[in-house]
């Protein structure tokens, strides 16, 4: 990564916001910070593409926090946040940013907490007001909070805001803005409803995009487990006992998941609790404050609850539902590695939802990691590691004494030796969390099970390609695809596009033939509907590809021998094939026919099942 050549002392800032920075240890702007700043310094509108975890908080707040008249009453600026948690955090790093700026005050504002109270501090005076788009409307209405002499208006995570159904709100807030107000957005997408905001009240806006420098992913580990073996509850509970964990967010989807699955990790000995969205505000409060101490350790909670939700002790996040949608991602797993700490994020996902996480790994440019979960064995081993950590620091406990007396009471009225005593109290002890286990662990046979299937897709794959057996052809059919290399189109391209935006597999892709201004591929007979649907909207290059099946069927290579010598694949390797010695109306396709390595594309598959003989 190119650093950035700016430092914060270059920039036109005032010395109490420079000096903050120097107290926090900040000296170089990142990327939005150092493309927005010097655009906002100069009050022009302004439209920010930035995930989370880019730093745009600052790149907000820092100019704002410029141009403050600390002997005005009323609000200079209007922030508003898609949800409480998020607008709490938004005002906090304001207040850090202004900490040596003498008698600022910044008010947060959201549904859930008294308004009363709210009312009551904006009689006080407040400088900058964080809110969401709810109650900052209520109290306009209210004609509580006065806009005449407010400078400035942000939207912050436009995207989510609006997706949450603010948009009428926002519409209206933005409405009564003074007509001289900067109107500044930040957005990680840009869909419709956000494009609209835009092009109704922001004016010739300057446009910072580095929706694709963003840090959160470089900072955090990522590894997925395919759903096998066992139910995703026993694999959380394995994966928070042999994990070094200090807290962790347990991300669902539902309200329902998250008081189901708290209830059940508690029941089995977690530090647990839920939060989701129906939660009285203070109570959410509280259970913050909670994981923020130790007092809990595991949050399992919905995506909107946990949005700005920032606690340093946080080391993992599950992703015990995959979400919706990258972005939806990209802030779960932003709540770890912060404060320049190391992070950790496991995505339990279902073999159906594989093409959701290959699109999540192309979007954030990063791999992950398939792993195991660990055996039961391995997990009673940590509980019984933890266990004598715990015996450990009760050795020289004042009580043991009494203890001792009780331990020899029990012994002699129960008639038994002293070690049978503590083995009944251990296993009474344990309750739902065993320190062995008796019979096979399913997880066992499942790997073998894994195991078995790939070494027979091994061997197919290598008995086909030996013996020269082509595929069988009856269930493909050709497509004409209306792009080819005069529009810049490349092989991997294709295959790219089929794979991400159709969610097919490799063994679902055929050959694939490219010309000037066309290209022919192979795809399966049985594509659902759905598929279907998606390939007749496919766009690559930013071009339709218009497809349409066709009648073509020569993918042998078109510059080289036609002599039933040796072709050569894109991989240099010879493979022999057979003359077409096709009957009319008979359409056979040799999948061991390379074809053109400027442009041909073989999918390489095992087809043990398909062979007649040997």
């Amino acid at each position: 990564m190119q650093d950035n050549v700016i430092q914060f002392k270059e920039l036109a800032l005032k010395n109490e916001i420079l000096s903050a920075l120097e107290n926090m240890g900040f000296v170089s702007p990142t990327p939005i910070q150092a493309a927005a700043i010097p655009f906002l310094l100069e009050g022009r509108d302004a439209l920010g593409k930035a995930q989370t975890g880019t730093g745009k908080t600052a790149a907000f707040s820092l100019p704002l926090l410029n141009k403050l008249i600390m002997n005005q009453h009323k609000p200079q600026a209007i922030v508003m946040a898609p949800t409480r948690e998020l607008a709490i955090q938004v005002a906090a790093e304001i207040k850090t940013l202004g900490q040596n700026i003498a008698g600022l005050k910044v008010l947060e504002i959201y549904g859930g907490a008294s308004i009363v109270d709210q009312m009551r501090a904006l009689r006080a005076g407040a400088h900058i007001v964080v809110g969401t788009p709810g109650r900052v409307k209520d109290l306009i209405t209210r004609d509580r909070l006065h806009l005449d002499e407010c400078h400035t208006f942000i939207l912050d995570e436009a995207d989510e805001m609006l997706k949450m159904g603010f948009v009428d709100d926002v519409t209206w807030i933005m409405e009564q803005a003074p007509e001289s107000a900067q109107r500044v957005l930040f957005s990680a997408t840009m869909p419709p409803m956000v494009k609209d905001i835009v092009d109704r009240f922001l004016r010739d806006p300057a446009r910072v995009d580095v929706a694709g420098a963003n840090q959160t992913v470089a900072k955090v580990e990522q590894q997925f487990w395919v759903v096998k073996g066992v139910e995703k509850d026993e694999a959380m509970a394995r994966l928070l006992e042999t994990e070094e964990t200090d807290a962790s967010i347990v991300f669902v989807r539902t309200r329902q998941d998250t008081e189901r699955l708290a209830d059940w990790l508690s029941s089995r000995g977690f530090k647990a609790t839920a939060l989701h969205g129906d939660i009285p505000q203070s109570l959410r409060e509280r259970t913050v404050e909670h994981i923020k101490k130790g007092v809990t350790d595991i949050l399992v909670a919905t995506d909107v609850v946990a949005r700005g939700l920032d606690v340093p002790r946080i080391t993992h996040v599950f992703n015990y539902d995959i979400p919706f949608d990258v972005e939806s991602y990209i802030h779960r797993i932003g709540r770890t590695g912060r404060a320049g700490r190391k992070g950790k994020a496991i995505l339990l996902v279902r073999t159906n939802q594989i093409r959701m996480l290959r699109t999540i790994e192309r979007v954030t440019r990063s791999s992950m990691e398939e792993i195991q979960l660990p055996h039961r064995d391995k997990v009673a081993q940590a509980r019984l590691v933890q266990l004598s950590q715990e015996l450990e620091t009760e050795k020289e406990h004042k009580a043991l004494e009494k203890f001792s007396e009780l331990v020899e009471s029990l012994r002699d009225s129960l008639d038994i030796d002293t070690t049978t005593l503590a083995a009944m109290l251990l296993k009474r002890q344990q309750g739902k969390r065993p320190l062995f286990y008796v019979g096979e662990d399913p997880m066992i046979a499942e790997i073998e099970r894994e195991k078995s299937r790939r070494r027979e897709r091994r061997e197919g794959g290598t008995n086909n390609n030996r013996r020269g057996y082509g595929q069988d052809t009856q269930d493909w059919d050709t497509y004409q695809l209306q792009v080819g290399r005069e529009q810049g189109v490349q092989v991997k391209d294709i295959v790219g596009a089929l794979a991400n935006e159709l969610g097919l597999g490799k063994n679902s892709i055929g050959a694939i033939k490219l010309a000037q201004g066309h290209t022919f591929v192979q795809l399966p007979k049985s594509m659902s509907s759905d598929v279907t649907r998606k390939l007749r909207k496919l766009r690559i290059r930013q071009k339709d590809v218009g497809a349409v099946v066709c009648d073509f069927d020569d993918f042998r290579e078109s510059r080289g021998r036609r002599d039933g010598g040796a072709n050569r694949d894109s991989r240099g390797e010879g493979r022999g094939f057979r003359e077409n010695g096709r009957r009319e109306g008979e359409r056979r396709f040799d999948r061991n026919r390379g074809g053109d390595n400027r442009g041909s594309y073989r999918g390489e598959r095992g087809h043990s099942r398909r062979r007649t003989e040997a």
